[in-house]
């Protein structure tokens, strides 16, 4: 690091748990954010600040009037504009020695496969099981950590998932696929809404954790965290491997 890179980052580097050492591995790293929305947008201008060294960004929509209210990395300017390439745009904004790449088309299949391989750490920010079932599935093929939130209403909720920790649960162990109802519970904000600042405390959150997986500070998540907004209250649940899961059972 130079003398510009340690004054960045300086109140990171006086943390014991970060340090020099730390530091340098966030800027060394690579992370995938999938979805540029209202879990993505506090998620990559976190991990831009906190200086992780390069960030794709991946989110085939673009930015809506409705939108603005809470995807705070999108602005008025911004209206029609793919969300990847806004995000892109803002997280650069802040700190212009990330390098930051937007894919602007749904990664699914052999590309989301090659991008989650060619990461060091994916950070699930989608509303969709579909797209949470396909991202669980490819992080565990390529032994990649999974950090993932959601956001409705008055109600988030955060687990991390590392395929490399042999007794870490995955998604599919935490929502079997299949489950009865699962397909009709396809909660999302645009038919539901969700108020402001949920989906920045969750955000926030997945970023925190991604920046110590990354960085290597502190012990990394475990279980399921809840938080019900209109009490102000955190629950936490234990979510033990299943032996059984189609997903992760081979690992």
């Amino acid at each position: 690091m130079n003398d510009e890179a340690l004054l960045r980052y300086s109140r990171q580097i006086m943390l014991d748990a970060i340090d020099i050492e730390g530091q340098e591995r966030l800027l060394a790293s690579h992370a995938l954010v999938v979805g540029a929305g209202g879990l993505g947008s506090p998620v990559a201008l976190y991990l831009a600040a906190a200086g992780v060294g390069c960030l794709t960004l991946a989110d085939a929509d673009e930015v809506e009037l409705s939108n603005l209210q809470r995807q705070i990395a999108h602005a008025q300017a911004d209206l029609g504009r793919n969300k990847a390439e806004s995000a892109r745009a803002a997280a650069q904004a802040l700190n212009p020695t990330c390098r930051v790449t937007a894919v602007t088309t749904h990664l699914e299949g052999d590309r989301l496969a090659t991008a989650v391989a060619n990461c060091d750490l994916v950070v699930d920010c989608t509303d969709r099981f579909s797209s949470r079932y396909a991202i669980n599935r490819a992080c565990q093929e390529a032994g990649k950590p999974l950090v993932s939130g959601a956001a409705i209403r008055f109600s988030g909720q955060l687990a991390v998932f590392d395929p490399r920790a042999p007794d870490s649960p995955c998604y599919a162990c935490l929502y079997p696929p299949g489950e009865a109802g699962r397909d009709d519970e396809e909660l999302r904000c645009a038919e539901n809404g969700v108020v402001a600042p949920l989906v920045g405390l969750i955000g926030s959150f997945q970023a925190l954790e991604a920046v110590k997986l990354l960085s290597g500070a502190g012990q990394v998540h475990r279980g399921l965290s809840t938080f019900d907004g209109l009490r102000g209250e955190w629950r936490h649940f234990r979510v033990p491997r299943d032996p059984a899961c189609p997903v992760c059972r081979q690992r």
